[in-house]
């Protein structure tokens, strides 16, 4: 890492801490549309200059194969170690990772919060769901004329997006490349800032809703709360950058844990709460408790079972082993790899009994007020006077 990594990140950080101190709120949600918009168009710039330069979608993926190995096409994926990277089981618990993992962070979650009634977010989930579509499936064709177009890509997959930029607009005239390109780029770092905001503006409603106005300073003035605020965000900000002068060995491994353990807690309630009028507050309650404790069971069995592969010669690591199986060859080797049961991702596991316990709570608890489940489920025509 460069001068130019540390100065990127120092302006990256004054941009987003500024904006979200100035507007708050609303520039964070202004900001996710500005972004999705942006995705979009880049998505679909690079997809129709990627293709063609690859050949189309049947060379391209000739070309990948050739490149790496059948099985990338015919799985269970392609992995130069020999490690089942991606089996059946896991590729389809993708589909959950991608989908409920992000809209369970907290970042999505504040964007949930510009929802008038649930009658908008049930409205706004459904068009999510194309959107999602019309992202994640061009980026599957960009990957895979990746493949094609970046042989030595090799175990560099994080830069595939970057490298096909430029790659694609390099021969433009009147160096308009330069200018496509960073159009194209634009969008994921949109995503990013409009992510990092909430974060920010997460943590800081925390530490001054939860922390400072009720423990700290009970009978504090707007003008205290706004000070209060201001240096959240800030310390947020420095804390931060602090992180990322160094970036630990796990961070992809992390982020994927906090987000899939969000979704595996929180995304059934938050169903239950949008489509079902008999969802009650201890069937939510349930619902996320169960889900946490049998996501982070799970973690705990993998966590287990890694340190006993990798210390097979203790008795104790042994015993461990004899219960809960050898090294599955799932994921690259390491700490932070979960337990598979029948191949899938634990967020699976956890949103199923997250489900199962919300649901059955809910059942056998009273029914929420009746005026309570009108105030959120049914629109009241506007009168005219």
């Amino acid at each position: 890492r460069g001068p130019k990594y540390y100065v990127g990140l120092l302006v990256f950080s004054i941009t987003v801490v500024g904006y979200t101190l100035i507007g708050g709120f609303l520039a964070s949600v202004w900001t996710d549309l500005f972004q999705s918009v942006m995705m979009v168009i880049g998505v679909m710039l690079l997809v129709c200059l990627a293709l063609p330069m690859a050949g189309g979608m049947e060379v391209a993926s000739r070309n990948a194969i050739a490149a790496t190995s059948a099985d990338i096409a015919f799985g269970p994926g392609y992995s130069p170690a020999g490690r089942e990277f991606l089996t059946p089981g896991l590729a389809l618990s993708m589909f959950f990772v991608w989908v409920f993992a992000g809209f369970a962070s907290p970042a999505s979650m504040v964007r949930v919060m510009a929802a008038q009634n649930t009658e908008v977010m049930r409205k706004s989930i459904f068009l999510l769901s194309c959107y999602n579509c019309l992202i994640y499936i061009p980026l599957i064709m960009i990957c895979i004329a990746a493949r094609s177009l970046l042989p030595d890509l090799g175990g560099q997959s994080d830069e595939v997006i970057p490298r096909m930029s430029l790659l694609v607009t390099k021969d433009f005239p009147w160096q308009t490349g330069q200018f496509v390109s960073g159009l194209i780029l634009a969008a994921p770092f949109g995503a990013i800032m409009a992510s990092v905001s909430c974060f920010v503006l997460v943590i800081a409603s925390g530490l001054v809703e939860d922390i400072y106005a009720k423990f700290i300073n009970p009978n504090a003035t707007e003008k205290q709360l706004r000070r209060a605020t201001t240096i959240s965000m800030v310390v947020v900000g420095i804390i931060a950058v602090l992180a990322n002068l160094n970036p630990p060995q796990y961070l992809q491994a992390l982020v994927q844990l906090s987000a899939s353990a969000g979704a595996a807690t929180f995304i059934a309630p938050l169903i239950m709460a949008c489509y079902w009028r008999r969802a009650t507050a201890s069937g939510a309650l349930a619902g996320m408790l169960g889900g946490f404790l049998v996501y982070f069971g799970i973690y705990s069995c993998g966590w287990a079972q890694n340190w006993a592969a990798a210390n097979s010669t203790i008795p104790l690591a042994q015993q461990i082993l004899d219960i809960l199986g050898p090294d599955p060859k799932i994921d690259p080797a390491g700490l932070f790899r979960p337990y598979y049961i029948l191949g899938i991702d634990p967020i699976v596991w956890g949103m199923l009994a997250s489900t199962i316990g919300g649901i059955s709570v809910s059942l056998f608890s009273r029914p929420p007020a009746p005026d309570l489940v009108e105030r959120f489920f049914d629109v009241r025509p506007v009168r005219a006077t």
